[in-house]
């Protein structure tokens, strides 16, 4: 009678451990966006992802098709992995147009697919729209460090769509800007857009300032869209 009651506790116990590794866990995070970049004029598409720890994944499009598939190896195989960050390649607007661009990445929502290295699945999903806002006019910007390593980025709020210079139309979409990001070398920043003023600014700090070489420096300055699409414009400054 003990060895049955001891047999069907280890079947019970059994049952319930292949009932967990089937069930399926979200991702905490899971985006697909656009990145612009206004000033050199050329648009790609990233992916960002964050959950534990799967050792598959595919991604499908609104249409039901798989535009990517990873599987871990070895020992990502058996530990799993967890965050995933990539871009897609960025052509110029020049070369590749607008509109053939955009199509290969239809608005939608993408579905994200994966099993689990304990076993199980993850999945999540992410909307992408074509919504992106134009490149932030950062022509106030001091182009030259002042005294004491003074420098200041100014840029005008965005509220419009982007503008291609290549002749592409970008979809007449409403434009939403939540934060900017500003990037001078290792030195970054996010804003929240709150009450609008033109022109916004951030101060860079003087001891980051004063470490960089003497020469001219670029910098970036993106207007992020509630969509999580993003375009960015390009400046640059003398020490």
């Amino acid at each position: 009678m003990r060895l049955i009651a001891t047999t069907l506790l280890g079947l019970s116990i059994a049952a319930q451990t292949a009932l967990a590794t089937n069930e399926t866990e979200p991702f905490e995070e899971a985006r697909i966006f656009i990145e612009y970049n206004a000033s050199d004029n050329d648009l790609g598409f990233q992916v960002f992802l964050d959950g534990e720890d799967w050792k598959t994944l595919r991604i499908i499009n609104p249409n039901g098709k798989t535009v990517f598939h990873v599987e871990g190896k070895q020992g990502y195989k058996n530990l799993g992995l967890t965050e995933l960050f990539f871009e897609g390649a960025e052509p110029s607007l020049y070369e590749f147009p607008l509109a053939d661009l955009l199509a290969l990445f239809p608005q939608g929502e993408y579905r994200f697919e994966g099993t689990l290295a304990e076993g199980g699945s993850i999945e999540g999903q992410a909307n992408l729209t074509h919504a992106v806002p134009a490149g932030p006019d950062v022509s106030d910007s001091d182009d030259t460090v002042g005294p004491g390593n003074t420098l200041v980025i100014r840029w005008d709020p965005v509220t419009d769509v982007a503008t291609d210079p290549a002749g592409g139309t970008f979809p007449d979409l409403p434009i939403n800007v939540v934060a900017y990001q500003i990037i001078v070398g290792e030195f970054q920043v996010t804003l929240p857009a709150t009450v609008p003023q033109a022109p916004m600014s951030v101060t860079v700090p003087p001891e980051f300032v004063a470490s960089l070489e003497a020469g001219r420096h670029g910098f970036e300055v993106l207007a992020i869209d509630a969509s999580t699409n993003q375009t960015i414009t390009q400046g640059s400054f003398v020490k």
